[in-house]
């Protein structure tokens, strides 16, 4: 028989995810949606307190704890997902 004719098996397939490992991975990213809603809503609420307490004519402190608390809950996401995508290598 011909080298042709022969089935390539030096190459690895990668096996399909399992019905678990697929619901696992959505746990996972639905935890880190939850974690990154809670992150901003704690920096708003902060901001109001604070502008609350200090009165501005911009809701300044409202604006610049909700920004940093997205940027800082955008951080957290990304370096989950490079975890968890280190985790699945």
């Amino acid at each position: 028989m011909s080298q042709q004719n022969q089935p390539n098996h030096n190459h690895k397939q990668k096996p399909l995810k399992s019905q678990k490992d697929k619901l696992n991975s959505y746990a996972r990213f639905s935890g880190i949606v939850i974690q990154m809603v809670a992150i901003i809503c704690v920096g708003t609420f902060i901001g109001v307190k604070l502008d609350e307490r200090y009165p501005n004519k911009n809701n300044l402190y409202t604006l610049f704890f909700t920004l940093g608390f997205v940027i800082a809950s955008i951080v957290f996401v990304i370096r989950r997902i490079i975890a968890a995508s280190k985790d699945d290598n």
